[in-house]
């Protein structure tokens, strides 16, 4: 499962140090591209040589090398990562992260990746039992990190107890573990729709909506980690591209139907979260149209309802998802939505709902199958919300 993985070792200030040449060895030995990155006191503890051998790649200590000028980017290695692991992390490290603090490039670097992060705590027994370490991994564990518990045995003081970072072995299986869990949309082609179309008036003007598609990258990226081969249609967005997701920039509701109807035999799961104008100009001025007259008519007609034309040509073996953003009566108009388009579970939620809707990072959703059944799910980051949505979808097909 980590073959072909880009994973980043981050060694912190720990007589545990020691342990992470082993753990890079290993995984360079699984065909993991491993690139070390230390705090300035964990070189105190081991070379940047060792480690730089070992994987194979420059280890990074400071933003700037050795004062030339040439910036080592903390940006684009948190994107260049698929896993941070934090080993040893030391209960300094830890305090940093759980509580924003960032002061160094490891820090830094943590604070930037969209990727999964791992800790493996080494400390003492009581600096690992104390109030404060509990409470830092609990708030590490919040963030959506992952904590690889500290194992039991003598320790660097001579005491007995919980606190040693666990063996390089059993990060590798933890990490084994974590990526064949991840992957269980292996083999499956989804294809998602996002963001807001815009129908031309003038050379100037259009009509749109308040859709910025954070719901469908969200989408998008959880797919994405899970195995899944992504397709990505998105409309008139300002949100960089996620990776490993095939993309497909489009504009008007025109555009991104024939987008979508070249890619959706192939799918297996469809995911309608696009916010489609229902309407476009009949006729397109040429010229921007100037303020000659006190009102200004224009004539519109239907555009492609690209769910409802889709869902007619649906398969058997395809799954699809619809969105249902509403101010009134919400669970009839998404459950009419649901059956005239053939999906097969419908996501609903309410402008009513405070965080939820157009632009916010969160939203509130309920979700409903052609069973009539209804899930409600709380008030969440969109990223958490995708993470729901994927595994109702995983639920409701396997």
């Amino acid at each position: 499962m980590l073959q072909n993985k880009k994973i980043i070792v981050a060694v912190t200030a720990s007589i545990a140090a020691y342990k992470s040449a082993f753990l890079v060895r290993l995984l360079v030995k699984k065909g993991v591209e491993v690139k070390v990155l230390m705090s300035q006191r964990a070189t105190e503890f081991i070379t940047p040589l060792t480690l730089a051998t070992l994987s194979k790649n420059p280890v990074f200590v400071d933003f700037v090398k050795d004062k030339t000028g040439i910036w080592h980017n903390h940006v684009e290695l948190g994107l260049w990562a698929d896993a941070i692991v934090v080993a040893p992390a030391s209960a300094h490290t830890l305090a940093k992260c759980a509580n924003g603090i960032c002061d160094n490039l490891l820090t830094a670097t943590y604070f930037s990746a969209r990727c999964p992060v791992f800790f493996a705590p080494a400390m003492d027994l009581d600096m690992y039992r104390h109030p404060a370490t509990e409470e830092n991994l609990r708030k590490l564990e919040s963030y959506g990190n992952y904590i690889i518990p500290s194992e039991y045995g003598e320790l660097a003081s001579g005491l007995i107890g919980e606190g040693r970072m666990a063996e390089p072995e059993h990060i590798v299986a933890f990490l084994e573990n974590f990526f064949q869990e991840k992957q269980i949309f292996a083999g499956k082609k989804v294809m998602i729709t996002a963001g807001a179309t815009r129908e031309a008036i003038d050379p100037v003007r259009f009509i749109s909506n308040h859709s910025t598609g954070k719901m469908g990258f969200a989408l998008a990226e959880c797919f994405a980690q899970k195995g899944a081969e992504v397709h990505l249609i998105a409309a008139n967005t300002a949100i960089a591209q996620p990776e490993k997701v095939s993309f497909y920039k489009v504009s008007s509701a025109q555009e991104m139907f024939e987008v979508a109807q070249t890619l959706v035999e192939q799918m297996d799961i469809c995911i309608f979260s696009a916010a489609v104008a229902d309407y476009r100009p009949k006729e397109v001025a040429t010229e921007k149209i100037k303020k000659n007259s006190e009102t200004l008519t224009l004539e519109l007609i239907k555009n492609v309802d690209i769910a409802f034309s889709l869902g007619q040509k649906k398969k058997k073996n395809q799954f699809f998802v619809g969105f249902a953003l509403e101010t009134q009566n919400e669970i009839e108009n998404a459950l009419q939505k649901l059956k005239k388009k053939n999906f097969d579970i419908v996501v609903l939620n309410s402008l009513k709902d405070e965080g939820a809707g157009f632009a916010y990072d969160t939203n509130k959703i309920s979700i409903l199958d052609k069973n009539g059944n209804k899930t409600d799910f709380s008030l969440k980051s969109k990223k958490e919300v995708a993470e729901d949505i994927v595994g109702y979808v995983y639920e409701s097909l396997f």
